[in-house]
């Protein structure tokens, strides 16, 4: 499960009840296992926990003493500590101090030799079976008053004469009134002998625990990043946990690239590097030549050895072989025993050591272009352009693969390399439009865009300098028609000649059709008419489609669904994923959406374990689009609320409005009142204030279906003419369709009758039906809702709601069967409105959708039916999110924890409670337990 994934976390307790385990993420079955060695009183009264440095061995053992003590058993606790292995009876000491007044209860010569051996009085060293004796009567005598746990960890680390004393002593525990817990890094020498003690071997935390306790302790960690500490952590909970410590925030947030090798922070160096530090010199060399090799092939490796200085060779691994830091697998391939170990070895190393190893290995893979291309370039220190060559190419082949943020530092090294200013400037640039347009690293692709201009300030006029330049103005506070300007400009004055084969320039048009339609004005359509037109041979399909289904879909959509649905067909087999969002974009207003759910979930994924940015916001939003569409609202709410956290995180301002306008939709839906007006007023604003008026269009669809649910039909006309006046579609104003039948209600039901014919003739006009089965549905209520009789209108409903594939589009087909059922009712049809208004009230309920719930119902009494004016429970007034925010806040949560593992808001969450406290009939936070506890 990933970060994005809702769970349910534990909470942190802050208190822990009688007899209860504190709960670890991941931990569930260790805590079992603890809690069943505390209470079986026949078993052993020893054990030992066992695991690699970091795993939780610590984290266990505070949670076995928190569970003592809270059932009443004193707990001694003792730690072995490196730097006091030398000192004699250190640990004895941390584990008996105390019970030091109970020392002199012991009959001599036991008091004496205890209190000589730790330190309390001073004479001849005691006898070590005395002193073992000694500790043993005094915990005996102890135990007698209540039950004793002893606690200690790192007993590598203690000191030979503690050790020999707790060995005696663990094994010589007897009765049910005294238990020892150790612990001890797997693999590590220690002075302690394990023998046959019990033992039990703390294993690293699963993908989806350690997912999880990224979640609850990094929230603000995402994407490339998220999957590099994770891949590099290996579910080591120290490692998670503080790996982050050596990224900045930027990096965090995936707004910068991230190094080659994590850097370690001091506490993981000194885990992990300590016994690399102990190896020879010629095995922490090739230690780094098989880390910065990366595929521990040995052919490889023996190859590269014979390049490096001093005739290095494969045996030189043997002593890191034998301290299990390395193994050698099946395949023959050099395998680290932990990521970290291989982040130590480069941390360790100088930067000469490390250009010698990258150089041996260049030397070694001439075979391999893309990897010999990234160790020369790291091996090189001048000005070389045969090296830059060679990192460019790779950096293409890269991206194609996939890999933007490899992509990224290829150009970026390659550009260092450049002899020429011209090709620096150039390859900066390129880096930077790669930066911005696949990787999502703004702040780099920022810098690498300054830096480009710098050098060399002819590079302006470059298409990648221009399109860097455009993404980067619409996540900043500047207008859209700079970055349009910037972009249309840049594609007409460049050197491309309109060759369609040009990859480039593809994109930079595609760029301009995205800011011409969130522009949303039919000027902005005319430089990218201009650029298709003279393309040559041809222009690319997609491109094309897209321009139509997208600028004009009204005037021009029908003409393209052919190629469409041809394009949408090639997509199960669509490795790009460019071309895969483009194609959902192509079929927003052809309502194609479900042909592209396959490989939009392709790229979402891709997307959360570090891929595209650009392709995870594209992807979320046509899947959570086409769940809202269709009737899936839980998922679109958990998609949205996954895109809009992660446009935050990443500060990927221009992407969040579609993820607003999708919450604003479903709040308005749902009843949801203050979420919905807070979230159409914050796109409204930052649309306004940067030129935009396709978000504002958006917004304002979830102003009239929040006033159509109210019943405020005069509000719901003025919010839906403001897009499209009534009896026109306005050109170059695809929204005008979504809100197509919502104008032509709002108009018939505050009394404009005439506009509402007006409206429903130019729907027809235009043929919108064609577009869709859910637009003929549409277009088929508008031309209903506006019949001035009754028998047509009865027959156009009728044929709306009995349309191929209606039922599909679930809210919009009970939206039409609830104004079927409103105008039967009104001509005393009363028997068949009850059947299509009972079937309208099913399908609202299903979705939650209240205030369209409480409309039909209203209905249905009128019509003679028995609906209660009440559900019970009273739980099932609360829309799913709704329902969790109440279990949390009753958990004990505050807001902004909630908000957390939510991925919302803390304002949001507040808003969800105060819609929620008059539902449940409650005035209190206090009294969501109760309300619980009284429903089940």
């Amino acid at each position: 499960m990933k970060w994005y994934e809702r769970a349910e976390l534990h909470p942190p307790i802050r208190s822990s009840p009688p007899q209860e385990m504190v709960t670890l993420i991941g931990r569930d079955g260790d805590i079992r296992r603890m809690k069943a060695f505390l209470s079986d009183v026949d078993g052993s009264p020893t054990l030992l926990l066992t695991g690699e440095a970091g795993v939780g061995k610590s984290a266990l053992l505070e949670a076995v003493a928190n569970c003592a003590s809270a059932a009443g058993t004193r707990v001694l606790r003792a730690g072995g500590a490196e730097f006091e292995a030398d000192v004699s009876y250190c640990a004895l000491n941390q584990l008996l101090l105390p019970l030091r007044t109970a020392i002199k209860e012991l009959d001599e010569p036991y008091r004496q030799a205890l209190r000589t051996a730790l330190g309390f009085d001073f004479g001849p060293p005691p006898g070590y079976l005395l002193v073992c004796n000694a500790t043993l009567m005094l915990l005996d005598a102890v135990a007698t008053e209540r039950p004793l746990l002893l606690i200690v960890d790192d007993l590598s680390w203690i000191d030979q004469a503690s050790a020999a004393v707790l060995r005696v002593v663990a094994r010589r525990l007897t009765g049910n009134r005294i238990r020892f817990f150790g612990a001890l890094r797997s693999g590590a020498e220690s002075s302690f002998e394990r023998g046959d003690l019990p033992e039990y071997e703390v294993s690293p935390l699963d993908e989806e625990s350690a997912s999880l306790l990224v979640s609850a302790r990094i929230p603000g960690i995402v994407g490339a990043a998220r999957r590099r500490l994770l891949e590099a952590a290996q579910g080591n909970p120290l490692a998670l946990l503080e790996l982050p410590a050596g990224l900045s925030r930027t990096q965090w947030a995936t707004l910068e690239d991230l190094p080659t090798v994590l850097p370690l922070s001091r506490r993981l160096q000194a885990t992990f590097a300590s016994r690399v530090n102990s190896l020879p010199s010629s095995s922490q060399r090739m230690l780094l030549l098989a880390a910065l090799e990366g595929t521990g092939e040995l052919s490889v490796l023996q190859a590269a050895a014979e390049c490096l200085p001093g005739n290095a060779t494969l045996d030189d691994l043997a002593a890191a072989e034998r301290d299990r830091l390395v193994s050698v697998s099946e395949a023959r391939h050099v395998v680290f025993r932990h990521p970290l170990i291989c982040s130590a070895v480069v941390g360790m190393s100088t930067s000469s050591e490390r250009r010698t190893a990258h150089r041996a290995l260049a030397e070694v893979l001439a075979d391999k272009p893309e990897r010999r291309a990234w160790h020369l370039g790291e091996a090189t220190i001048e000005p070389d352009e045969t090296v830059a060559r060679m990192l460019e190419d790779a950096a293409h082949r890269t991206l194609r693969s996939g890999d933007a943020a490899g992509a990224v530092r290829a150009l970026t090294r390659a550009a260092h390399l450049s002899p020429v200013v011209r090709d620096l400037g150039r390859r900066l640039a390129e880096a930077a439009y790669v930066g911005a347009e696949f990787a999502g690293v703004l702040r780099k692709a920022h810098e690498l865009l300054e830096a480009a201009r710098r050098v060399d300030p002819q590079v302006k006029d470059s298409l990648h300098f221009a399109a860097a330049a455009a993404t980067l103005t619409l996540h900043s506070d500047s207008d859209l028609d700079s970055a349009h300007r910037l972009l249309s400009n840049a594609i007409e004055s460049g050197a491309h000649g309109y060759d369609a084969e040009d990859e480039t320039l593809i994109h930079a048009i595609h760029v301009l059709a995205l800011l011409s339609y969130v522009g949303g004005r039919r000027e902005l359509w005319d430089p990218v008419y201009d650029a298709i037109a003279r393309l040559r041979p041809l222009s690319p399909p997609l491109l094309t489609t897209l321009c139509k289904t997208l600028s004009d879909p009204i005037r021009t959509g029908s003409s393209a669904l052919g190629e469409l649905d041809r394009l949408l067909a090639q997509l199960p087999q669509e490795t790009d994923q460019a071309r895969i969002v483009r194609a959902g974009t192509a079929s927003l207003y052809a309502d194609r959406l479900d042909h592209v759910r396959e490989p939009s979930w392709r790229v979402v994924r891709q997307g959360r374990d570090g891929g595209s940015m650009r392709g995870y916001f594209g992807g979320l939003f046509h899947l959570a689009l086409d769940d809202y569409m269709t009737g899936h609202w839980d998922e679109a709410s958990q998609l949205a609320s996954e895109g809009a956290q992660l446009c935050s995180v990443t500060r990927h301002a221009f992407f969040a409005w579609p993820f607003w306008s999708l919450q604003a939709m479903i709040a308005a839906a749902r009843g949801e009142e203050e979420t919905s007006r807070e979230l159409s007023d914050r796109i409204t604003r930052w649309a306004t204030a940067r030129g935009m008026q396709t978000p504002v269009h958006y917004a304002l669809h979830a102003r009239t279906l929040l006033a159509l649910g109210a019943g405020d039909f005069d509000n719901a006309y003025h919010h839906a003419s403001a897009v499209s006046p009534a009896g026109t579609l306005v050109s170059h104003v695809p929204h005008a369709l979504w809100l197509a039948m919502d104008l032509t209600e709002a108009a018939m039901r505050s009394g404009r009758q005439a506009e509402a014919i007006s409206h429903a003739r130019a729907i027809e006009e235009a043929d919108v039906a064609a577009l869709s089965p859910r637009l003929a549905l549409l277009a088929g209520g508008s031309a209903a809702m506006s019949a001035t009789d009754n028998a047509t209108s009865d027959r156009l409903f009728d044929g709306a709601l009995a349309s191929p594939g209606a039922e599909r589009w679930a809210f919009d087909h009970a939206r039409v069967q609830l104004a079927h059922g409103e105008r039967l009712r009104r001509n005393r049809a009363t028997v068949k409105s009850r059947a299509v208004l009972g079937a309208a009230l099913a399908k609202f309920q299903a979705l939650g959708a209240t205030p369209w719930v409480e409309r039909t119902a209203k209905e249905l009494r009128a019509a003679g039916s028995k609906v209660p004016h009440t559900r019970e429970p009273k739980m099932s007034l609360l829309t799913p999110q709704e329902l969790e925010i109440v279990r949390l806040a009753a958990s004990g949560l505050t807001n902004k924890e909630i908000a957390r593992l939510l991925f919302v808001s803390p304002r949001t969450v507040g808003a969800h409670l105060y819609q929620v406290f008059p539902k449940l009939g409650i005035t209190s936070r206090t009294m969501l337990r109760d309300v619980l506890e009284e429903i089940g």
